[in-house]
């Protein structure tokens, strides 16, 4: 009987599984690559907003506290974006007749609120409260970066699961004093190791089982 198939086509059959393996691996490491990219992320993209609005000016050059505009960061599973009477409570004095604050006299005059663009979006399927983190030490910097040097706000990380779990895993890593939870320039090599472990005692931290445990964040 003849040979059906060519003695070459060994050789061809073992070069396809070597790129079809070859080829499953770049596929990973492009899909891997672009699922962290800020394409797909948002990381480091600025959104434009309905007003020109500088956290670098009021927080770094003017030093207002986070919570004069985020009234509800520690009691609401919220941040909360500022009503335009906060605005106004300076902006009916300071820069009254500014052209770049028009939208926010227009909000004001119309009681209209101003339709910001969200920075930071999780997805429905993921819970996140903003008061449990700001009571167990978890500062403003350590998810938002430094905000007070941003003129317009950006996504600092990637908010993907991978980055959640890092401090999940190991709070300890992440807390600071209460005293320093709003402090942006707060550096994490001022606490030791031991300080770190006390704090996480004293907050009353619990254990990586339960933090990393899907009915945490998914509910």
């Amino acid at each position: 009987m003849a040979q059906v198939f060519h003695r070459a086509a060994n050789n061809v059959a073992k070069i396809s599984i070597v790129v079809a393996v070859v080829l499953a691996a770049a596929a990973g490491f492009v899909y891997t690559q672009l699922a962290r990219s800020s394409y797909l992320t948002g990381q480091h993209v600025e959104k434009q907003q309905p007003v020109q609005f500088s956290h670098k000016h009021h927080s770094g050059d003017d030093g207002i506290d986070c919570r004069y505009c985020h009234t509800a960061v520690e009691t609401s599973y919220s941040a909360g974006i500022p009503p335009t009477q906060t605005c106004m409570n300076c902006h009916s004095q300071i820069w009254s007749d500014s052209p770049y604050l028009e939208p926010v006299r227009a909000s004001w005059r119309e009681n209209k609120p101003i339709e910001w663009e969200r920075v930071h979006d999780l997805p429905e399927y993921a819970y996140f409260n903003h008061s449990i983190h700001i009571a167990k030490g978890v500062g403003c910097s350590t998810c938002h970066g430094q905000i007070d040097n941003m003129p317009a706000v950006w996504q600092e990380h990637t908010l993907q699961m991978e980055w959640c779990l890092q401090c999940h895993r190991e709070p300890e890593k992440f807390i600071r004093p209460q005293s320093e939870i709003y402090n942006i320039q707060w550096n994490d090599s001022e606490l030791s190791d031991e300080q770190r472990l006390q704090l996480k005692a004293d907050y009353k931290i619990r254990s990586q089982e339960m933090l990393t445990s899907c009915s945490t964040c998914h509910r």
